[in-house]
């Protein structure tokens, strides 16, 4: 074989391998999910506006999934999120006359074991219950959206739903308006031997939890709610546990960035009083 044929072979060879490494990093890019993208100059004021990143529980899992919109740790033994944490602020609160239309509820692209389908809860008796709820997200159709992520919702009874959640739902504005804003973290208890809906075994809960942290005025405090999975007419103070409970049920240590005198103290109060009446 002559030198011009073997120097020819050698830079097709070379020639092919760039040709496939460009194409490669050109379908690495079209694979880019919406989480990939920039936000806009809008949505970068609210994330540096948002300091929850500072107050997150610790994960069971070790699959932390941080969207625009809020954070969650995601277990795949239960294809749900253990818990989902937010900051809401006043000033997210006044987007209500934004009419944004519903979107399918879609599969979780930044869960790397995958969320669980929306399919599993068809049939099932049970409402795609949200945790990170869409109506606190109505500033921006991008963080909007994305609580239709499967990775964000779980089997929650309708009546349930409807009732006394949405009136914890509710309450939570409230008292984000009031303090001009709080931290919220919500999620199911995800004990074992649970019933499940789905080919996918998603588990449903037999409580839900919401914890509370305010900052106002340099003083924190802060508020548990545990609630049965199932509707009630009872008042919401009667549903107010300390975080130490919901804590030793779940394997959760709630705000451990705090002082760890000043936490212990307020995960011990269960003092419903101190948030309706100041």
């Amino acid at each position: 074989m002559n030198k011009k044929l073997i120097c020819a072979i050698f830079y097709c060879l070379i020639f092919s391998t760039l040709l496939v490494s460009c194409r490669h990093e050109k379908n690495e890019v079209n694979s880019m999910t919406v989480h990939d993208e920039l936000p806009t100059e809008n949505e970068s004021q609210m994330l540096k506006s948002n300091h929850y990143f500072d107050f997150l529980p610790t994960s069971t899992t070790k699959q932390i999934i941080r969207h625009k919109g809020y954070i969650l740790s995601y277990s795949e033994a239960n294809e749900q999120a253990e818990w989902v944490a937010y900051e809401l602020k006043k000033s997210e609160l006044n987007y209500n006359n934004n009419d944004f239309k519903r979107p399918y509820f879609i599969d979780d692209p930044m869960v790397k074991t995958g969320s669980a389908d929306w399919k599993n809860y068809r049939r099932s008796g049970y409402d795609k219950g949200h945790l990170c709820p869409a109506g606190d997200r109505k500033y921006s159709k991008s963080m909007f959206e994305e609580t239709f992520y499967t990775s964000n919702i779980s089997p929650q009874k309708h009546d349930f739903n409807e009732g006394i959640w949405n009136r914890l739902e509710q309450k939570v504005r409230y008292w984000a308006s009031k303090y001009d804003g709080i931290y919220v973290v919500t999620g199911g208890v995800l004990e074992n031997n649970l019933a499940t809906i789905g080919d996918e075994d998603v588990t449903v809960p037999k409580y839900f939890y919401k914890v509370l942290l305010d900052n106002y005025n340099g003083k924190y405090k802060m508020i548990a709610f545990l609630v049965p999975h199932e509707d009630s007419e009872k008042p919401l103070y009667e549903f107010v546990v300390p975080v130490d409970q919901i804590e030793k049920i779940t394997g959760i240590d709630f705000f451990p960035k705090l002082n760890d005198k000043e936490e212990v103290v307020l995960e011990k109060n269960s003092d419903y009083k101190n948030w309706s009446f100041q």
